[in-house]
């Protein structure tokens, strides 16, 4: 049986052995043009450039009061009790949602719901319920002891002399933080293929070992964008705290506000501080981000 010519290539009739018909020249590219998105672009410009301005020419927002308070002893004091909050909490945060979400993930039934009970209780309930609610606890429990469950107790404590301001606001920020962090750190572990471990495991690693050698740093790129995010909402979030009397930085900018009454050039006070930590918070989780994802086309 004889080879048949391919009719696509040898074909004199093909288009792609035509000669340019005669007197054409070279094609002309056009660039796209892109009006829409040049007119979106010049009205954004002209919208930021309004609002600057406004902002900058308008007597009511006292930029020269906001320099003078913007380095001053209270707020600095202030700020300095909002980022100590921040770290406690998100370390304590993640130390408890991290066993949660090993928990979450454990073959033991009770564990399993457990964990799952919590970080559904936990994320129902409004953070500034769950300030009130540790911030009187001395009504529910007056005090508490340790001993034998149903038999006397060899220590009591008051728990209106054991829980002040701080300590409320670290109880119920770090336990409503655990609750989603537990979500994310189970996320970020069941990204890791399951090849992975049962490897580590024929290797003769134990479940530590192969959890923190070979599953952390690996789900790690799954967990940080939104643990940096996290980080981010736990910052703001010490704002809350205000309620119950804590002089972090908003409590500060108030005591200061209700004195003299500049309500806003304070108010801008707090929110610059808040802009230029989150900031440098956002710089830093781009790092991070950059450090654990390399050798992945995301690593950018």
């Amino acid at each position: 049986m004889s080879a048949q010519p391919d009719t696509l290539l040898e074909s004199p009739d093909s288009p792609l052995d035509k000669p340019p018909a005669s007197g054409s020249g070279p094609l002309r590219v056009v660039p796209v043009r892109r009006t829409g998105q040049w007119a979106a672009a010049a009205a954004v410009v002209l919208l930021l450039a309004m609002a600057v301005n406004s902002a900058v020419h308008n007597d009511a927002f006292q930029w020269a009061v906001v320099g003078d308070y913007f380095t001053s002893a209270a707020v600095l004091r202030g700020l300095g009790l909002t980022l100590w909050l921040t770290g406690l909490v998100t370390v304590l945060g993640f130390a408890l949602g991290t066993l949660l979400a090993v928990l979450r993930l454990s073959a033991n039934p009770v564990l399993r719901h457990v964990s799952r009970g919590y970080v559904w209780l936990f994320r129902s309930v409004p953070v500034l319920v769950q300030l009130l609610f540790w911030f009187n606890i001395g009504a529910l429990y007056p005090r508490l002891g340790l001993g034998i469950p149903f038999g006397p107790e060899f220590l009591t404590v008051r728990t209106t002399n054991l829980l002040g301001p701080i300590a409320v606001a670290v109880i119920g920020l770090t336990l409503h933080e655990a609750a989603y962090a537990a979500e994310i750190v189970r996320g970020g572990l069941l990204s890791v293929g399951k090849g992975q471990t049962e490897a580590a495991q024929s290797l003769g690693l134990g479940p530590w070992r192969r959890l923190r050698r070979v599953v952390l740093p690996q789900a790690m790129r799954a967990i940080v964008p939104p643990a940096g995010n996290l980080l981010i909402g736990t910052l703001k979030g010490t704002s809350i705290i205000s309620v119950i009397a804590v002089q972090d930085l908003l409590y500060s900018v108030q005591l200061v506000y209700h004195r003299t009454y500049q309500v806003i050039p304070l108010l801008l006070v707090a929110t610059l501080w808040y802009i230029a930590v989150t900031s440098l918070l956002g710089v830093g989780q781009h790092y991070v981000e950059r450090h654990y994802g390399r050798g992945t086309a995301d690593a950018r």
